[in-house]
């Protein structure tokens, strides 16, 4: 009687496995860290990232450059990130108001956290000055690397961080 072939699951997809668990133990932690500032929760960020790891497996194949992996992921985490941002928009949008002299838990859970005044600063910028603040920042990624992780030009990017720059220096000058 014959045996059925034992199918190699690494050699059946290409070397997408291998080569995904090894960005993903050498990365994840950083891109849940990236995901958290912009969207400011821990769950959401996992997520995000663990469905960027999702889509790169299932597209491995597609990949022309497998150099060019970690740049997809950024890129993948900074849209689902901005996805989820604007879900948050429609949601916040359309749920019931509070009554004006109740103020909600969450408003003063919200209010110890928001003490830190770069962090205020921060919030009150663009959502693509505060992108690209994080991003240079925090991610310690180049212009280059910001551009491809925004889907914008270089020039953009520089353009961006003057802006925010200009106004996180007069948001702060305000608060002394």
């Amino acid at each position: 009687m014959a045996r059925p072939a034992v199918r190699d699951p690494v050699a059946a997809d290409g070397g997408a496995a291998g080569a995904v668990t090894a960005l993903y133990a050498a990365h994840y932690r950083s891109l849940v860290h990236l995901a958290v500032l912009l969207v400011r929760d821990v769950g959401t960020a996992e997520e995000i990232v663990q469905e960027s790891f999702i889509a790169m497996h299932s597209r491995w194949r597609l990949l022309r450059d497998s150099e060019k992996a970690l740049s997809y992921l950024r890129r993948s985490v900074v849209n689902g990130s901005r996805s989820v941002l604007r879900h948050r928009l429609v949601v916040d949008r359309n749920a019931p108001k509070p009554p004006p002299d109740m103020p909600s838990a969450e408003e003063g859970a919200v209010e110890l956290l928001e003490r830190s005044a770069m962090v205020a600063a921060l919030r009150r910028l663009p959502p693509r000055q505060r992108e690209v603040l994080v991003l240079r920042y925090y991610g310690d990624l180049s212009q280059t690397q910001i551009a491809q992780a925004m889907g914008i030009s270089p020039g953009a990017v520089k353009s961006h961080t003057a802006r925010a720059m200009s106004s996180l220096r007069s948001l702060l000058e305000n608060q002394k």
